[in-house]
């Protein structure tokens, strides 16, 4: 039998440690999404760039247009914050949760979920092995919303997961897109 060149893209990609997604749960008052990513990396050098947003993340998903402007601190209490013009500034998320190399967790609205009454914890929880890291990044969100956060959930299902695989990419190739 012979397989398509789509088909043999995917499998590849699935092969090659391709991210996991998963809108775990949606219902109007909340959502869970999932994801997991194998690095070739070690967990000190994942942890290194995932506190560098700036480094990685998608300047499309900034209000201020550039990543440039992003920083996260990786203390409790610290915050994942953007510089806006004439001395502005967004709170995204305030850390809770820092174990270097194994754990981050934040808690607050991302993009649209700072214009409701809902908000969250993401979750960034780092597993090495063999020199590679796993991954996984958690969405926990509730709240209230209008016309309900279950209609969201695939869409920052996807937000996250391109910045996902844009940490990934700058880890691997050094770009992040």
């Amino acid at each position: 039998m012979k397989l398509a060149a789509p088909v043999l893209a995917v499998l590849t990609l699935l092969a090659a440690g391709a991210a996991r997604a998963e809108v775990v749960d949606a219902q109007p008052n909340g959502f869970e999404t999932k994801r997991v990513v194998v690095i070739a990396k070690p967990a000190a050098e994942v942890w290194a760039a995932l506190v560098q947003p700036a480094k990685w993340w998608s300047s499309d998903h900034t209000w201020s247009g550039s990543a440039a402007n992003l920083s996260l601190g990786a203390a409790p209490g610290a915050c994942f914050c953007e510089k806006m013009p004439n001395s502005g500034a967004v709170l995204h998320m305030t850390v809770v949760n820092a174990q270097p190399g194994k754990q981050l967790t934040l808690f607050g609205g991302l993009g649209p979920l700072q214009f409701s009454g809902a908000s969250g914890h993401l979750v960034w929880a780092l597993a090495e092995a063999d020199g590679k890291t796993t991954l996984t990044w958690s969405y926990d969100a509730g709240g209230y919303m209008k016309g309900g956060l279950n209609k969201i959930a695939p869409v920052v299902d996807q937000v996250l997961g391109q910045q996902q695989d844009r940490l990934k990419a700058y880890l691997e190739t050094g770009k992040a897109g």
